[in-house]
């Protein structure tokens, strides 16, 4: 049977037909490139104008040599290649620019609302599973602290038919101890509550010892606006930058656990870093009054009122005024790091770390250049209990690895990882700086290529007890030193004005690293370390409550903190143990 063959006529007439196909797909994608790109405006006039150009030549010739110019059969393959190769490429740059436009909308469009859960809570080893089974049993609330928080959850369970007997308590650990002991059936707190209890010694095991009988989930309204400067590019403005110790949404409020002020000066290239410790007591200020106006309690504690409330009470601290905020979380930390593929890490000598007690499932790191994945990031960035100025060092870390994640995301070699950096940004942070504004600071490091010149400085004070509003109990806090304070509000002024912050002269950081005992006391008679301060001892030694220190050859526990004047000449131990828990 002879084989008929396709006309000339025919093939033609189909190649024609796939010719428009593709020249329509690619003058779609292209148009929606160029669209993308003059409406995000992510790069300088002196550049958008010229890409465009570019794109839009680059096309109309492709369109030409494919439907006008190729008649031999090898033109016309080729031609259809590169349209294909073309219209792939403008394809993925399409999605890439619509991704980063969503991400920046998302990061930048503030909820306004705040999720706040307040639990019913019983025993784990108790009947109790459901709201109904506590029907006319006695549950205890707090009297004075979360007023609103149990005034809603009493609300709620009254409208689920649920009578209970609810007896006052004037703080959470005599609520917590009331439901140890047996004195009451359950109790009603504020999940924001649960790291405090967790964190105190008698109650490391809540979380494991207790289980959620009952849930009221409510929202409330947020005002954070911002200071906005004129010209992001062009003036000095600062940023407070708050980490949550919570994983997952922004949305529910939590304690602000990092607390760091970063001052940008973009016509010096400057940016200033200063870290205030989480325990550091200061009085707390607020514009809507929501909070404890005036009272001092724990810088961390702060967070339970929003971010609004940390930044208010940083510039009254301070005496300063924070133009922006950013708001992040722990898994925000990991997903962003891992994103950028990782970060280095110089550990200086002395500073290494065999494992991080922050998670002592991951390995520590040694001194010298140290690559990090973002959960090794992370513990890097909570470790404190390996130093010996504990809550100082840990913010040196943390504006390490800040430093670190702007050096790889200003770097060229961020468009290798930059899908899956969109993506962690897309749920990382939340800020009140505008769209606009952060486009700005794309486009001034597109064409200025600044070399930014990183300065450091951590707020300074010393260990003490104090009664915490929030929890109506004595804690463990860090008395501001007034003269540190002072010192910081002048180097962020001098950052703003135009100088470096090196022009302000501060005291000596306290000598890093685990020392000894020998060491320590050395130190202190040559007045290189405070006296009274507490530090952590060498993890080489333990200490057993149950040992009376009669001889100078008992040791002590690598999770105790202790005072150097309770220890006498002669080695024996006098003075009260810091346990990890009292220490936080």
């Amino acid at each position: 049977m002879e084989r008929v063959s396709k006309s000339p006529k025919k093939k033609n007439k189909a190649f024609i037909v796939f010719a428009i196909i593709i020249s329509l797909i690619l003058l779609g994608f292209s148009g929606y490139v160029i669209y993308l790109l003059l409406t995000l405006n992510l790069l300088p006039s002196k550049l958008l104008i010229p890409v465009c150009l570019i794109v839009t030549l680059s096309v109309l010739i492709l369109l030409v040599l494919l439907n006008f110019a190729s008649t031999r059969l090898w033109s016309k393959i080729i031609s259809s290649i590169l349209v294909v190769l073309m219209s792939v490429a403008m394809g993925f740059g399409s999605v890439y620019l619509k991704n980063t436009a969503d991400t920046l909308k998302r990061v930048t469009e503030q909820a306004g609302k705040v999720k706040t859960t307040v639990s019913v809570i019983s025993l784990a080893s108790s009947s109790y599973e459901e709201l109904e089974d506590l029907m006319n049993k006695k549950v205890a609330t707090l009297k004075n602290i979360d007023q609103n928080g149990t005034e809603k959850s009493l609300k709620d369970i009254k409208k689920q038919d649920v009578t209970i007997e609810a007896a006052e308590y004037d703080n959470v650990p005599a609520q917590v101890k009331a439901l140890y002991d047996g004195e009451v059936d359950a109790i009603v707190l504020n999940e924001v509550y649960r790291s405090n209890v967790s964190e105190l010694e008698d109650y490391a095991d809540f979380s494991n010892q207790t289980k959620v009988v009952y849930q009221t989930v409510f929202y409330t309204d947020t005002a954070n606006e911002p200071l906005a400067v004129s010209d992001i590019t062009t003036n000095p403005f600062t940023v407070l930058i708050t980490g949550n110790d919570s994983y997952g949404e922004f949305e529910e409020m939590s304690r602000s656990d990092v607390n760091m002020i970063v001052t940008v000066n973009p016509v010096t290239s400057t940016i200033l870093m200063t870290s205030i410790p989480r325990d550091y007591f200061v009085e707390e200020v607020c514009d809507d009054y929501a909070c404890n106006y005036g009272a001092t309690d724990k810088l961390t504690h702060t967070g339970i009122y929003g971010v609004s409330t940390t930044k208010d009470t940083l510039e009254n601290l301070l005496d300063i005024e924070i133009n922006y905020t950013f708001r992040v979380n722990f898994s925000s930390m990991e997903n962003i790091v891992d994103a950028i593929g990782g970060i280095d890490i110089e550990v200086a000598p002395g500073m290494a770390v065999s494992r991080f007690y922050s998670d002592s499932s991951l390995e520590g790191v040694t001194e010298g250049l140290n690559h990090l994945d973002g959960k090794r990031a992370l513990a890097y960035s909570r470790e404190r209990k390996a130093y010996l100025d504990g809550d100082a060092q840990r913010a040196r870390n943390q504006q390490q690895v800040l430093e670190a994640i702007i050096d790889k995301v200003t770097s060229p070699s961020i468009l290798t990882n930059y899908s899956q950096l969109l993506e962690a940004l897309g749920n990382a942070f939340e800020t009140n700086m505008s769209m606009d504004e952060i486009t700005s600071l794309v486009q001034y490091q597109i064409q200025a290529m600044p070399e930014w010149k990183f300065e450091q400085y951590v707020l300074k004070g010393y260990g003490d007890m104090a009664v915490s509003p929030e929890l109506g109990t004595e804690v463990s806090v860090v008395i501001p030193d007034t003269n540190s304070v002072s010192i910081a509000s002048q180097k962020i002024a001098a950052v703003i004005n135009g100088e470096s912050s090196t022009t302000i002269e501060a005291e000596e950081d306290v000598p890093a690293g685990t020392l000894s005992q020998e060491e320590i006391e050395a130190q202190i008679q040559a007045g290189l370390l405070t006296e009274g301060g507490y530090y952590y001892y060498d993890e080489s030694t333990y200490y057993d409550s149950s040992t009376t220190y009669d001889d100078s050859s008992q040791v002590y526990e690598d999770s105790t903190y202790y005072d150097p004047n309770a220890v006498t000449g002669d080695g024996y131990y006098q003075g009260e143990t810091y346990t990890e828990e009292t220490y936080q």
